[in-house]
């Protein structure tokens, strides 16, 4: 899906639709276009295919199917979890604990639940991105009703420590929820050994087509509801299914299950590769953000101190990857991961995370290689006046 000219290295991002999830979703949409809870022939067809995506969701993570909720995503399914806590009135207390570096979507319903009087700890990390597990627990307490630890950082694709904090978590009759956004397809994932009560999946992060998730629910767990409506998805999300995206989204998840060691070392080939190819750029200092020791294959945060990211971006066209700071209002700020980890600020700013998949080649990674060895010359002959 690249070329020479368009090198797509943002699939933390968001990842093509796979061929297989198109053609599942497109002959959902003319074949079994009925109402899943309709007793005749059509309702009945499109049935089959959503059970038969939910069992390809379920086998992925090694649940069982009754535990797959499908959402529109993977924000849908963290709200879910964190503002259902609202409507469960078995509460032991009102507090929670996450940690700074997780997605908006768990941050800003925490702070939506803060606003109603709610207790919320911000655990920190360490300067490699992984959360202080000790800060984790040291903040249990007899009113903590949730753990909400994501599993890889979108950022830094660091993998966190969420089988150990269950493992104490669940000692104190606390219940886990992981954010799997980035994790499902990029590692293995299972959710009998990580021991979560709860976990996220987001559809168009593993070659899905947008607006599809789902939400698993260990059973047994206590939940509670943000949406009611006619008791569609065991009365969790109600509403009538979306079965061509669910389609699509069992699709991506047996490409996934399918060949996922054989990607993974392959992948991890690839961003190593590249690695090297950027410490060889111009003799120019690159700094590796993120503990290598735990992260996902496909993922690459780095710095090249002196310049910032965008103006990288701006001198490299055709490569498609992310900055470690956003611009507001004409004044740049480093996002709340970098800043969770205490990067420096002039290191922050020239943060680039590249992350690639399963349609990145070693060609395209040459390509991107050699297009940000001239962008960054050009910019170092710049600041000296002769460019």
């Amino acid at each position: 899906m690249d070329n020479n000219t368009n090198i797509y290295m943002d699939y933390n991002a968001t990842t093509p639709v796979a061929p297989e999830a198109i053609n599942a979703a497109a002959e959902a949409m003319e074949r079994c276009w009925g109402n899943p809870s309709s007793g005749h022939f059509l309702g009945r067809k499109a049935r089959r295919v959503l059970e038969e995506a939910r069992e390809s969701v379920a086998a992925c993570i090694n649940a069982e199917p009754g535990e797959i909720i499908f959402t529109s995503g993977g924000t849908e399914s963290n709200n879910t979890v964190l503002l259902g806590l609202l409507n469960r009135p078995d509460l032991p207390g009102r507090h929670i604990v996450t940690s700074r570096i997780e997605h908006p979507s768990v941050l800003n319903p925490c702070k939506q639940l803060a606003r109603k009087g709610w207790d919320i700890t911000l655990a920190g990390v360490d300067r490699g991105g992984t959360v202080l597990i000790d800060q984790v627990l040291s903040a249990l307490k007899h009113e903590t009703c949730l753990v909400s630890v994501m599993l890889a950082n979108n950022e830094t694709g660091v993998i966190q420590p969420v089988e150990k904090i269950c493992e104490t978590a669940h000692a104190r009759g606390i219940p886990v929820h992981a954010d799997a956004a980035q994790a499902i397809g990029k590692m293995e994932v299972n959710v009998k050994a990580l021991g979560v009560d709860f976990m996220t999946i987001a559809g168009h992060k593993l070659y899905a087509p947008k607006g599809i998730g789902a939400l698993y629910v260990r059973k047994g767990s206590p939940w509670g509801n943000i949406m009611f409506g006619a008791g569609q998805e065991n009365g969790m999300r109600p509403g009538t299914e979306p079965v061509p995206l669910a389609a699509g989204l069992g699709a991506a998840c047996r490409l996934a299950a399918q060949d996922l060691k054989e990607e993974i070392v392959r992948i991890q080939g690839l961003r190593d590769r590249f690695l090297a190819m950027l410490h060889d750029i111009s003799g120019h200092a690159v700094i590796r953000l993120g503990t290598p020791r735990a992260a996902l294959p496909n993922t690459l945060l780095v710095s090249f101190p002196g310049l910032t990211g965008a103006e990288i971006l701006r001198a490299s066209p055709g490569i498609m990857a992310s900055t470690g700071a956003a611009c507001h209002d004409r004044k740049e700020s480093i996002s709340h991961v970098l800043a969770a980890m205490d990067v420096p600020e002039d290191v922050a700013r020239g943060a680039l995370r590249f992350s690639i998949g399963r349609y990145t080649t070693d060609e395209s990674v040459e390509a991107a290689a050699g297009i940000l060895k001239h962008a960054i010359d050009r910019l170092k002959k710049s600041e000296k006046g002769t460019f």
